[in-house]
């Protein structure tokens, strides 16, 4: 018996380390612009909440003030357009998958398990490093913070998917390494675990509330296993 019938993933730092070529894709735009430069661990702390919060805290550090106080400046349209161009040329060249990820995913696959990502990425970027690392075909549903009714942690896109692949929560599972992630799952009704090992903002994982935390992928494989060995024996 399947331990779940369908499994959310958060992509950055989740599946895919991809801080430092998102790092090297602002330092680009930060040069072009003349401004300050940033380095990777201060990148870590703003991935999570999609592309333009990202980048109003890089430029709202260059400016020395809050990021809120950019989001209705004009120039601030002008600073997207020219990071798409930088990101496009950056993608895929310093990411790379987690281990054991493409091992489970093919896994999940092979047992009839569903999968799907809950990103609040673009969908132009997040399509961009599902093909560079060649993982678009391991997934039901790609819900992207364009695409979905709203962004993590409202659970709008995870219900909804939810209800078309006819998964109630209880039989799905969260995979995620951050407490974005986990208020996600928690307000979808859906347990979640999370990896230490991504971008929580700056945070210890320890600090969030999650139903369990885990080393790995292959850690995620042998539990899920483990999980469904017990249900078999339950049931029999």
């Amino acid at each position: 018996m399947r331990a779940v019938d369908l499994v959310f993933f958060d992509l950055d730092g989740t599946l895919v380390e991809t801080a430092p070529e998102i790092c090297d894709a602002v330092n680009d735009l930060m040069d072009h612009f003349g401004w300050q430069t940033v380095d990777q661990e201060q990148i870590e702390r703003w991935i999570g909440h999609g592309t333009d919060a990202l980048l109003c805290h890089a430029v709202a550090r260059a400016f020395g003030t809050e990021p809120e106080a950019l989001r209705e400046r004009v120039h601030m349209d002008e600073v997207g357009p020219v990071y798409d161009d930088y990101y496009a040329r950056r993608c895929g060249t310093r990411s790379r998958l987690y281990p054991d990820v493409r091992e489970t995913l093919t896994a999940l696959r092979a047992e009839g398990i569903g999968a799907a990502i809950v990103t609040n990425k673009e969908r132009r970027y997040a399509d961009r490093v599902l093909a560079v690392h060649d993982l678009a075909d391991k997934f039901d549903r790609v819900l992207c913070g364009d695409t979905m009714p709203a962004r993590k942690p409202d659970p709008a896109g995870m219900l909804e998917c939810l209800q078309t692949l006819g998964v109630p929560a209880e039989r799905a599972l969260f995979v995620g390494d951050s407490s974005i992630d986990a208020a996600t799952a928690r307000n979808a009704g859906v347990p979640v675990w999370l990896v230490p090992y991504g971008y929580n903002m700056g945070q210890p994982i320890g600090e969030v509330e999650a139903d369990r935390v885990i080393d790995g992928f292959a850690e995620l494989r042998c539990a899920l296993d483990r999980h469904a060995t017990d249900r078999s024996l339950a049931s029999g």
